[in-house]
């Protein structure tokens, strides 16, 4: 991605090859089982992905559970206040430990009871006192690499990879004045896909597509990018009040303390290679996608607030417009993006030349290709 350091926006941010000789990405790079298992190998395993917000585990024995390209993962906040993650998986024959969000006083394994601390380490492991040489300090749960940046919970399954405040680079600075460390999670969905991960998050940064797919909810858009340093990328959708709600006055006002470019519109910001943070004037919602196959896909999508908005008397009432957006218009490109998926199959399918506006869809592929083996790009042009 650009390394740029400015956050002055621009009518668009481009990249070789020059605009008119661009062309969408070959089929095979949304088709292909073999450019899928490469991506799982040298991306999806070696950067940084979303995994939840710091309030989802509050207290002492709070756990939260989720899938994740790398396998189960669970988060849990132990009886010292830390907040860790392990793979979520028994160190006996490797059973699911714990399954949604709920609090435990210590970690048991429902196929046969080896049971962990809070903080990992092996506390019981029935029957096998009579194992010769078998100890119980290097069977504890097995850590994930975890970062938090204001609030969001971040995860790697590479040691190796830089920290989080390299990869996010100067994204804070964009989005400094919404202070994410100060919102709360109110609402979360998941959403099955039938299509590839990619897909889901290019439209999350065009808006070329808006005034035909959600011509009933958003309507058209116009956005401005950014160039950026560090692995992410960001439009603003330019508008003077929330685009968080449906054709209505916002029913909260703006959040205390936005910078000027801020008031401008929403930004709509991609933190590579699935983790997208919409930020209005009033929330921020996230868009997170989990790979799951070549063609299938876990949309989730979550909702927080200014945590004073959250202790009004009557703030359900005023979320459930929100609510009522961000799931109406994740479902209408969902629809699309499922028929881009079967288009994309067609043996006759070829790439097709690009917009202006698809200047992030763009640097997006530019920026996953960079990452693969040269045999696997040379190979989706074949």
């Amino acid at each position: 991605m650009s390394s740029a350091t400015t956050l002055v926006p621009e009518p668009y941010v481009w990249t070789e090859p020059p605009l008119g000789d661009a062309k969408s990405a070959p089929t095979r790079f949304y088709t292909d089982p073999e450019v899928f298992k490469a991506e799982v190998e040298h991306i999806h395993l070696k950067t940084w992905f979303f995994a939840g917000r710091v309030e989802e585990v509050p207290s002492p024995g709070d756990y939260k559970a989720l899938d994740s390209i790398g396998g189960p993962v669970l988060l849990v906040r132990g009886e010292d206040g830390v907040l860790r993650a392990f793979a979520n998986v028994c160190r006996h024959r490797a059973s699911i430990l714990l399954e949604g969000c709920g609090h435990a006083n210590n970690i048991i394994c429902p196929y046969h009871a080896w049971n962990y601390r809070l903080d990992g380490t092996l506390a019981g492991a029935p029957g096998m006192r009579e194992v010769p040489k078998f100890e119980k300090p290097p069977h504890g749960l097995i850590p994930i690499r975890m970062e938090v940046w204001e609030g969001a919970i971040f995860l790697n399954y590479d040691d190796n990879a830089p920290d989080l405040t390299a990869y996010l680079g100067n994204l804070p600075e964009l989005l400094g004045s919404h202070r994410f460390g100060e919102m709360v999670k109110t609402w979360h969905i998941e959403i099955d896909v039938n299509c590839n991960w990619k897909l889901l998050l290019e439209n999350a940064m065009e808006t070329y597509h808006t005034g035909i797919v959600h011509a009933a909810t958003v309507g058209a858009q116009r956005s401005v990018s950014f160039p950026t340093s560090g692995e992410w990328l960001s439009i603003q959708v330019q508008s003077s009040r929330s685009i968080a709600v449906l054709g209505e006055e916002p029913p909260f006002p703006a959040i205390e303390g936005l910078n000027e470019q801020a008031r401008k519109g929403t930004y709509f910001t991609l933190v590579a290679p699935t983790t997208q943070f919409a930020c209005a004037q009033d929330c921020i919602w996230w868009l997170a996608v989990r790979p799951v196959a070549v063609d299938r896909s876990v949309l989730s999508v979550g909702g927080c607030f200014p945590s004073a908005y959250t202790e009004l008397p009557d703030f359900e009432s005023r979320a459930a417009p929100y609510y009522k957006r961000w799931e109406a218009v994740a479902l209408e490109d969902v629809g699309i993006l499922e028929k881009q998926q079967r288009g994309l199959s067609s043996k006759l399918s070829r790439p097709g030349p690009l917009s202006w506006r698809d200047d992030m869809v763009l640097a997006m592929n530019r920026w996953v290709m960079a990452r693969l083996p040269a045999h696997v790009v040379d190979g989706m042009h074949d």
